[in-house]
C-alpha cells in the first residue's frame, strides 16, 4: 500500500488530497477544493489537516509529499512549495513536483474524457504558459514541450492535426489574440479549469511507483519565464 498527500496553490484554487493505493483495490482518494484567491496561506494547511483527518492518516504514514510546481502564481506556487518541503523534510520523505499544466490535462481528461489537449495558464504580461497533450492508458503525455509565449506564437504538434483538440485553462480566456489556423482545430474551451491537487496526488503517485521522488531540499518551482529571460541573457 502507498499512501501520498498532495497540495497545490498555483492559482485562484487552492486544494490538497491523499491518495490512498492499494495493490488489487480502488484508489482512494480524499480532497479538499476551494477557490481562494489572496487567502492561501491562511487555507493551505487547514485543508491538508482536514484531508489527512478524514482519509485516518498520521502524516508518518505518508509515503511521499507532491505539489504542485508550476508554472502558475509565483506567490502561490512559493506558499506551495514551502508548505511541501517543510512537511516533506520533516518527515524525511521523497518531494514530488507536479506539473500543473499535466494536472489540468488529466483532470480534464477524467472528467469528460479529452485525449487531445492544450492546456494554457495566463501568464500575465501578454503571454501565456502552454503545452500539448496526448492522454494514454489514463496518463497525459507531452507532445509539446512547457513554454511561456506570447498567444499569438501559438501552434499545434505537428502531425497531429486531424484530432479533436481541446483548449484548457485560462490561457484560453485569451482566444482573440490566438492564430486563426490554431482556433480552426479547436473543438472547443475550457478557460475556467483549475488544476486540482487531486489530479496531482494521480500523476505523482505514478512518479512514485517509477522510483520517482527527490529529496526536499533539492525540489524546486518551475516558473518558466525566469528560464526564458536566462536564455535571452546569455
Amino acid at each position: 500500500m502507498s499512501i501520498l498527500l498532495a497540495l497545490d496553490a498555483s492559482s485562484s484554487a487552492c486544494s490538497a488530497a491523499v491518495l490512498r493505493r492499494r495493490a488489487g483495490a480502488d484508489d482512494e482518494l480524499f480532497t479538499r477544493f476551494e477557490m481562494a484567491p489572496r487567502a492561501h496561506t491562511r487555507r493551505l494547511l487547514p485543508m491538508v489537516d482536514e484531508v489527512l483527518a478524514e482519509a485516518g492518516v498520521h502524516p508518518a504514514e505518508l509515503d511521499a509529499v507532491a505539489y504542485g510546481r508550476g508554472p502558475g502564481s509565483f506567490t502561490g506556487l512559493r506558499i506551495a512549495a514551502g508548505a511541501a518541503q517543510g512537511l516533506a523534510y520533516g518527515l524525511d520523505r521523497p518531494l514530488i513536483g507536479v506539473s500543473t499544466l499535466a494536472a489540468l490535462a488529466l483532470g480534464a481528461h477524467r472528467r469528460h474524457h479529452f485525449r487531445w489537449m492544450v492546456t494554457a495558464l495566463d501568464a500575465r504580461m501578454g503571454e501565456i504558459y502552454v503545452a500539448a497533450w496526448q492522454c494514454r492508458d489514463g496518463l497525459p503525455e507531452p507532445l509539446l514541450d512547457e513554454a511561456v509565449i506570447s498567444p499569438s506564437r501559438l501552434c499545434l504538434p505537428s502531425g497531429h492535426d486531424d484530432h479533436d483538440w481541446v483548449g484548457i485553462g485560462s490561457g484560453w480566456g485569451l482566444w482573440e489574440q490566438i492564430p486563426l489556423e490554431v482556433q480552426a482545430e479547436m473543438s472547443q474551451r475550457l478557460p475556467e479549469a483549475e488544476a486540482d491537487a487531486a489530479d496531482m496526488a494521480l500523476l505523482a503517485m505514478a512518479e512514485l511507483e517509477k522510483g520517482g521522488g527527490q529529496p526536499a531540499h533539492l525540489v524546486q518551482p518551475v516558473y518558466l519565464r525566469n528560464e526564458v529571460a536566462w536564455k535571452k541573457a546569455r
